[in-house]
């Protein structure tokens, strides 16, 4: 086993941190591999959508996973800086996950309707919650327990597998192999039971103990962004931008009610959200090194473009046909990607070296909360349609991008 890691770093580790390499690498792929089985953008707003539950509770389904894992970082950070052992921490955020996914499944096969959803929302902020506390400590852990110049081989090898893996599964979709709701609840069910295992299989890692340190005050981080209007702005262009998060499940909603109910159609949107990452990576990271702000303006924009061609393909009477979806989701989540690149790349050019992770938490927080009232304005919209709330969502998205001009300029030139 010792071996097996040393040849995929290609240098020569000690026992010890080689077994630490390979359980981190064995634990961090089923963990993303789970996160690709239950995806709220795609996999649970197609399964909710065919079972009858309102598009509220749909479009709430991002909003409660992505604030749910971001606004307890600073009180959970807290915490973790006076554990010794703080592998724990992942552990039992991992077990949780792993849980509420089981729930899930469980709620998807015996529920529908409003009850569905109400279930299923409940259960996901469980799991978001969960997801938070392996967020804040993963860093920390692998930073503790794995050298420098090996991290990046672990978290890379595990990102390979996982995307693969999750290829897999949408091409089983795509083919008919899995063909049936049931099946998609049986993914979810495994994504539960594959997080169980990840917690198991990091339980088994040899940490050293950390000295406990004081809790950061949460009061230095409103007077960072009372101070800072740089941040400020960069904040609200973050949160105008969330809307190319939250308007994949109003995509999926569209195909569904003209008729796009087949597992084949949810197969063709993960893959096309699959492709998107993949193509689009290498180009987002070229242009983020020479201006994120350029970028944040390009992806608002493409974002933009992408919804309102999901509207006028459910105007023309097209939005039930398998690949017509997917393919004006492959721009969103080319934009999506775009955004994430860019807002992470801009926040570290503009944050002095002491204060990076401190603006990030600024920020994060700050995110989380916008992206609870940003979709509960999708959930009001929906009182009007699923067109509404991509319209709205395309007003913020275009917005975001144009603010994006305003940002202070830090571009390599």
């Amino acid at each position: 086993m010792p071996y097996l890691f040393d040849r995929l770093t290609g240098q020569t580790t000690d026992e010890t941190e080689a077994r630490n390499g390979l359980r981190h690498i064995v634990s961090l792929s089923l963990s993303k591999l789970s996160d690709g089985l239950i995806d709220p953008k795609l996999v649970l707003s197609w399964l909710l959508a065919t079972i009858g539950v309102p598009a509220a509770f749909i479009g709430m389904l991002v909003p409660i996973r992505e604030a749910g894992a971001l606004l307890p970082q600073v009180v959970m950070a807290g915490r973790l800086q006076q554990m010794r052992q703080r592998r724990w921490v992942w552990v039992v955020g991992s077990a949780g996950q792993g849980v509420a996914a089981m729930l899930i499944a469980l709620a998807a096969w015996t529920l529908a309707g409003w009850w569905a959803g109400a279930v299923i929302c409940g259960l996901l902020a469980g799991l978001a919650v969960s997801r938070a506390a392996c967020s804040v400590s993963y860093k920390d852990i692998l930073g503790k327990t794995v050298g420098q110049s090996r991290r990046g081989t672990v978290t890379g090898t595990a990102g390979s597998v996982s995307s693969g893996l999750v290829f897999v599964f949408a091409l089983l979709l795509v083919s008919g192999v899995l063909k049936s709701q049931t099946a998609v609840v049986a993914a979810i069910a495994v994504a539960g039971a594959l997080w169980l295992a990840a917690s198991v299989t990091l339980a088994g890692l040899h940490e050293d103990d950390s000295a406990p340190d004081a809790p950061s005050g949460a009061i230095e981080y409103w007077h960072i962004l009372r101070d800072d209007q740089n941040l400020r702005r960069f904040i609200v262009v973050r949160g105008l931008l969330v809307s190319t998060a939250l308007a994949p499940p109003y995509m999926v909603v569209l195909g569904t009610q003209a008729g796009a109910t087949a597992t084949g159609s949810l197969g063709a949107l993960v893959v096309a959200s699959s492709l998107a990452g993949f193509l689009s990576s290498y180009l987002w990271g070229w242009l983020a090194d020479r201006s994120a702000r350029v970028m944040l303006l390009l992806s608002g924009t493409f974002g933009a473009l992408a919804m309102a061609g999901a509207m006028a393909l459910h105007l023309a009477g097209l939005a039930g046909t398998v690949w017509a979806i997917p393919c004006v989701l492959f721009v969103l989540m080319v934009a999506y990607h775009g955004v994430r690149q860019a807002r992470s790349t801009y926040l570290v050019d503009i944050s002095p070296e002491d204060r990076r992770s401190v603006n990030a938490a600024v920020a994060n927080t700050a995110i989380g909360g916008i992206l609870l009232v940003s979709g509960a304005f999708g959930g009001a919209l929906t009182w009007l349609g699923p067109l509404a709330a991509l319209t709205g969502f395309a007003v913020m998205a275009l917005a975001g991008g144009l603010l994006a001009l305003r940002l202070r300029d830090v571009s390599a030139g």
